[in-house]
Parts: C-alpha cells; structure tokens; sequence
C-alpha cells in the first residue's frame, strides 16, 4: 500500500534551484486543487518557480554540525538541531539572530556575534 505525502503551503521540499545552482529546501507557495505542489519559493534567493517533483540530487547524507548558539553562522550553512532536525540558514537578520530552513518551516534563532 502506497502513502501519499499531503503537503499544505509553507511545508519545505528539496529542489535544485535554478538561480542558485544548489540543491536546497523550499518552500511550497502555491497547490493544485487535488493537493499537488504546483509552485515553491527559494527562501535564499527569493525566486518562486515551477516545483518539479523528483529533481533534488543529494538525500540529505552532507555532514551538519551540531547547532551552537555560541558559534557565528553564515548564509547557506547547515546546521543539526536537537529538537528540529536539520536546517540551512537562509538569512543573517542582525548581528546575532538568523533565519533557518527546517523540514517543517522558517525559524528565527540566536548565534554568537560576528
């Protein structure tokens, strides 16, 4: 027996994304009425394009460190968190908050000052 993966808007699939030339989470912006992603957005470069199913390359085997809000992050890292699994920083908002890319959504979390 097959299950199908329901996804709603907001929810993170892995594309290659065109602008940036990375394979990297998305987020879905837009589903068909039967519930298929028609459209997703790179949270990194901001482009929204068409969601092509079965175009992420790597599955998810690239080595994070472990998240330490005493350690300073940069844009497009990956880091492990204890509670919400894997993430990418998609943005560096001050000198000591960033936005990360989780399975489930964006979270806004502390790291050390740069």
């Amino acid at each position: 027996m097959e299950v199908k993966t329901v996804f709603k808007i907001g929810d993170r699939v892995d594309q290659m994304c065109i602008t940036c030339n990375e394979e990297r989470g998305h987020i879905v912006v837009s589903l068909s009425k039967t519930g298929r992603i028609t459209r997703v957005s790179c949270p990194m470069c901001a482009s929204r394009v068409t969601y092509r199913a079965g175009t992420t390359r790597r599955a998810s085997n690239e080595f994070c460190a472990p998240y330490d809000r005493g350690r300073t992050y940069r844009k497009g890292q990956t880091l492990m968190h204890a509670t919400f699994g894997e993430g990418e920083v998609t943005a560096i908002i001050e000198p000591q908050k960033m936005d990360v890319l989780f399975a489930d959504r964006i979270r806004r979390m502390i790291h050390a000052h740069s």
